[in-house]
């Protein structure tokens, strides 16, 4: 019985380290956040930012209950033209001085076919919280053999309205859309 005991204790403690709550941290080597929008009706405008921090937490191996954090740096954004991205980070649009960061932190995940998600949380952009859905992407995780670390990949897609978060009211279309396509890939490593 003792044997049994013992046994069963092991089975649920080696069980309980498998599946521990992990926390996974963005590696900004490899990983980048982007987004495009239509100028003029004719054609796409991208640009990303620069800076940024995300982390996950997760209790299971598919990342199914995964939470999501994100905090972006606004003043980091780049299109590759000086003068736009000055004028991005104007009241006209992004009004840094006063809403220096974008916020995402997820509320829910509910799977949409292997590897895939709907992900639901609150978006904070321009001093406007909404709750935003995104479609996500587990793309796998590879362990090194030599240290036993482990690095997760994702893709998040989606679109939203700046109108919904007063950003650019100015820029109507058909100048700038009012959809923002938005594309983040990312490696994150097991902290």
């Amino acid at each position: 019985m003792k044997k049994v005991l013992s046994l069963l204790a092991l089975v649920t403690f080696g069980t309980s380290v498998l599946f521990a709550q992990s926390t996974w941290k963005a590696d900004p080597a490899h990983s980048k956040i982007a987004f495009s929008v239509v100028h003029m009706g004719i054609a796409d405008v991208s640009g990303l930012f620069n800076s940024f921090e995300c982390s996950i937490v997760s209790d299971k191996e598919d990342f199914s209950d995964a939470v999501f954090d994100l905090s972006i740096d606004v003043s980091s954004i780049d299109t590759e033209i000086q003068k736009r991205d000055d004028h991005l980070r104007s009241a006209d649009f992004f009004d840094v001085e006063k809403f220096p960061k974008i916020t995402y932190k997820s509320t829910g995940i509910k799977k949409a076919g292997k590897n895939r998600y709907k992900l639901t949380g609150n978006l904070t952009l321009h001093g406007v919280t909404k709750p935003v859905t995104m479609d996500l992407w587990y793309r796998g995780t590879n362990v090194n053999d030599k240290d036993n670390s482990a690095t997760a990949g994702f893709q998040l897609t989606g679109t939203i309205k700046r109108s919904d978060f007063g950003v650019g009211p100015k820029f109507g279309p058909p100048m700038i859309s009012d959809e923002v396509t938005i594309k983040a890939d990312g490696e994150f490593q097991r902290q």
